[in-house]
C-alpha cells in the first residue's frame, strides 16, 4: 500500500475474495470464522486495504474451493520496468462488474437464457440502453 491506497493486485485479489464468498452464497462472517478472523479483517482484505499474505491465501482458497490463481485470473498486469516498452492496460473492469452483486445475478441470470439468439438480443438491448451500438 502506498500511501494509504492499496495496490492494483490487492484490490483484484480482494474482489475476487469477495465474488466467489458471494457466489457460494457465504457471509463476510463465516468465512472469518473459518479463518479465526474477525470479518472486520475480511472486510479489510476484500477491500485490498490489508495484503492477503500467500499461507492465508492458499486458506481461503481451501474455503471457496478455488485454486489459489482464481484469484489473480484477470488482474493487473506486473509492473514492467521501463526499457523503453510500452504497456498497456488489463480490462479490470470485468472483473470488477462481476464482483458487484449486480454484476453477479445478471451473469447469473443470463447463463441460464438457453437461446442462443435471445441471448444475443438482450445484449444488443443493452448495448442500445448504453448508448453503444458496435
Amino acid at each position: 500500500m502506498r500511501g494509504g491506497v492499496p495496490e492494483p493486485t490487492d484490490k483484484h485479489v480482494g474482489a475476487r475474495v469477495r465474488m466467489r464468498r458471494r457466489m457460494l452464497s457465504m457471509s463476510q462472517a463465516k468465512l472469518a470464522g473459518a479463518l479465526h478472523l474477525t470479518f472486520q479483517q475480511v472486510q479489510k482484505y476484500e477491500k485490498g486495504r490489508n495484503r492477503i499474505g500467500a499461507g492465508r491465501l492458499h486458506q481461503i482458497a481451501g474455503i471457496l474451493q478455488v485454486p489459489v490463481e482464481f484469484f489473480f485470473e484477470g488482474g493487473p498486469a506486473p509492473q514492467a520496468q521501463s526499457h523503453g516498452e510500452e504497456t498497456y492496460p488489463t480490462p479490470d473492469y470485468v472483473s470488477d462488474f462481476l464482483a458487484t452483486l449486480d454484476g453477479l445475478s445478471l451473469t447469473r441470470a443470463f447463463v441460464r437464457i438457453k437461446r442462443p439468439a435471445l441471448r444475443r438480443h438482450i445484449v444488443r438491448l443493452v448495448q442500445q440502453i448504453a448508448g453503444d451500438d458496435g
